[in-house]
């Protein structure tokens, strides 16, 4: 198991996709909050993506966010929830729970 964090010089497609998920789920994060009336003041994100070989190769298995923010007036029960929720709705974390499909030619 290999779990990338983007701390290195230089990038890799995985550490991309953590970078597009934590951009991804902030934003998200962010538009719950503002839609429910709260200005957040910091929302920082990060991801680390663990890349696990299997017998068909690497596979990313886990993407996990670490969230900081600063919300005035917000309690944690409902932060956990809008954070949960945008967790679950933002289209890069639901990429990677999707089926993928492909049409490959040789033309």
């Amino acid at each position: 198991m290999i779990c990338l964090v983007m701390n290195e010089k230089g990038t890799n497609p995985e550490e991309l996709i953590a970078a597009a998920h934590a951009g991804c789920f902030t934003m998200a994060l962010a538009f719950r909050l503002q839609g429910t009336g709260y200005t957040p003041t910091e929302l920082s994100t990060e991801a680390a993506v663990t890349l696990e070989r299997d017998k068909e190769g690497f596979r990313i298995s886990l993407s996990a966010l670490t969230l900081r923010a600063s919300v005035p007036n917000l309690d944690q029960d409902t932060f956990a929830r809008l954070a949960q929720d945008a967790e679950q709705d933002c289209p890069v974390s639901r990429v990677l729970r999707a089926e993928i499909t492909l049409d490959a030619k040789l033309v």
